[in-house]
């Protein structure tokens, strides 16, 4: 059996995923929406999400699997879809520029 990460949608980005339409292929997630919410075992997602349902704690629509290997899978209205995070792009600080070198003697 797998263990499986939850991350619960936050209520508003719930809304919002919830009214956008169906995409193909893996959908870009953002970690600011989620929240780690304990764990699940399962020998594949659906198995992990009937898991979650028997325990009291259902997954919702929006909510992520994540295995240890760090693949993401996405609960949409269809069933699981790939998931990716989307992380912000590191800004690059603008190097100092080095001093000028004083020439006294």
């Amino acid at each position: 059996m797998a263990l499986y990460r939850i991350f619960r949608m936050k209520d508003a980005a719930r809304q919002q995923f919830r009214l956008a339409p169906h995409v193909s292929g893996a959908v870009a997630v953002k970690p600011k929406d989620f929240e780690q919410r304990g764990q699940v075992e399962g020998q594949n997602e659906y198995d992990a999400w009937g898991a979650s349902r028997e325990a009291g704690d259902p997954l919702e629509v929006g909510d992520l699997l994540e295995t240890e290997d760090g693949r993401l899978r996405i609960c949409k209205f269809v069933g699981f879809e790939p998931a990716e995070w989307l992380l912000p792009e590191a800004k690059h600080a603008a190097e100092p520029e080095p001093a000028p070198e004083s020439t006294t003697a």
